[in-house]
């Protein structure tokens, strides 16, 4: 019942325009709770699977059970986003368990555990690995829009490498912001139409991004952010839930709500969180 109503005033917020339009095939954004780390799960108007990180080691099986309980059996497409630990560590279990087509990757190389055992899976499978590039479009779906706004430079950080991304069916757009910097914001200000319906939020909420100019621009209806309650860095931070609130934002957290899917048509979108915050405060009581 919760998800349904959820539903319905999202529906009735941003759908008078397009109350009679021919239906069209559903895709659906899997913001997949993988505690203090990212996993984005992307099904397709036409049916492809994308999978955008994987989490930290530990969250490994959780996006394994995930991807299963949807019924998918083969990821059309792989991105790693950048390879620090809590983006590609769970990849490796993601790799062994289902059948994975192809991976865009940000050519970064980064001298950790996690991330040569990310490699070795890679090699150990032949999986064909493209470097993600600036401006690149994704041509994985026709009825989808997918370009790659932000990408590796050898002078950069993991973080400020992140491969940066505008997905867009029909009329609702999606920006996925990886782990980019405020420098990054400005640059994708400057060149690039960034607007969009759906932010997932830069760096777990970190005081690295985020800036109240970037949001403005952006003007989210929805934010998310993907984190663990109790982390040790502090996300997300006042300021970044302040600059969400004063475009008013409605932010919805891996932390407090789980799992959280967001459907959508190409005209008007459903978020369905998994769970509502107050369930939380009662897990911790009982």
């Amino acid at each position: 019942m919760k998800k349904f109503q959820v539903a319905i005033i999202l529906m009735l917020f941003i759908t008078p325009i397009h109350s009679f339009a021919e239906p069209k095939p559903d895709m659906d954004v899997h913001f997949i709770d993988v505690g203090q780390g990212d996993s984005i799960l992307i099904e397709t108007p036409s049916g492809k699977t994308i999978l955008i990180d994987g989490g930290p080691p530990e969250a490994g099986d959780k996006v394994v059970n995930y991807l299963k309980d949807k019924e998918i059996r083969e990821i059309d497409l792989l991105i790693a986003t950048h390879p620090d630990f809590d983006h590609i560590g769970g990849l490796v279990k993601v790799m062994k368990s289902i059948e994975v087509k192809q991976i865009l990757d940000t050519g970064k190389v980064h001298l950790t555990r996690s991330f040569a055992k990310y490699v070795s899976e890679i090699r150990k499978q032949k999986i064909p690995t493209k470097i993600a590039k600036k401006n690149q479009r994704i041509r994985i779906d026709r009825e989808l829009r997918i370009k790659v706004l932000n990408s590796q430079n050898d002078n950069n950080s993991n973080n400020e490498s992140s491969i940066v991304l505008k997905i867009s069916y029909d009329d609702i757009d999606f920006l996925l912001m990886g782990d980019v910097k405020m420098e990054q914001e400005r640059s994708l200000m400057e060149k690039y139409d960034i607007s969009a319906d759906i932010i997932k939020v830069a760096h777990h909420g970190s005081d690295t991004s985020t800036s109240l100019a970037f949001l403005e621009y952006v003007k989210p209806q929805i934010a998310i952010l993907t984190y663990r309650v109790g982390n040790d860095y502090g996300h997300p931070v006042e300021r970044v839930i302040e600059n969400l609130e004063r475009i008013d934002a409605n932010i919805y957290s891996t932390a407090a709500y789980g799992d959280v899917v967001i459907k959508t048509n190409g005209y008007d979108y459903f978020v369905f969180p998994k769970r509502s915050p107050s369930e939380n405060i009662l897990r911790k009581t009982s």
